[in-house]
């Protein structure tokens, strides 16, 4: 079942994330190997918790240039969007008490997303969604450095809910 879900948020990485151009600041650590692909078939919340900890440690530990990002692709559990979402407080706290708060952070990605109120067909959900339930763990100088980059950050938020329409 790992493999399955790695190959498929690899596929899809690189079809829409990448293929599409949602996330522009992607392509060159793809392109350089340094996104990590793993798998967590974890079925209760403290043995997630736990690889969670354990990818967190390892990208805050690893050299940018050897390790950019992180995608935790979950097969055990939180297939519901709603128990995903209600996770993330966990692993938001998770990341404060280890003190990561502020050096990483944790972008849910899901097959059921929904913004807010949103409904659950708005083509922006899309954006947000991945074919298994995914934490990407991101380095807070990366994204920092990569909206500095770019001359409209916000734009790209909006460009890629019109490329999907």
């Amino acid at each position: 079942m790992q493999e399955i879900a790695i190959v498929a948020t690899r596929r899809w990485l690189e079809s829409a994330v990448l293929g599409l151009n949602l996330c522009p600041f992607a392509r060159v650590p793809h392109r350089e190997g340094r996104i990590r692909i793993c798998a967590s078939a974890a079925t209760d919340v403290d043995a997630l918790l736990s690889d969670l900890q354990q990818e967190l440690e390892r990208l805050a530990e690893a050299p940018t240039s050897q390790l950019e990002t992180t995608l935790l692709v979950l097969t055990g559990m939180l297939s519901d969007f709603l128990d995903f979402n209600d996770f993330l407080e966990a692993a938001d706290a998770l990341l404060q008490a280890l003190d990561l708060d502020g050096v990483l952070q944790i972008a849910p990605f899901h097959p059921q997303f929904r913004f807010g109120d949103a409904p659950a067909d708005d083509v922006a959900n899309a954006t947000n969604r991945s074919p298994w339930p995914t934490l990407h763990l991101l380095r807070e100088d990366s994204i920092e450095a990569a909206v500095a980059s770019v001359n409209d950050p916000d734009a790209i938020y909006e460009r890629n809910i019109a490329r999907l329409r």
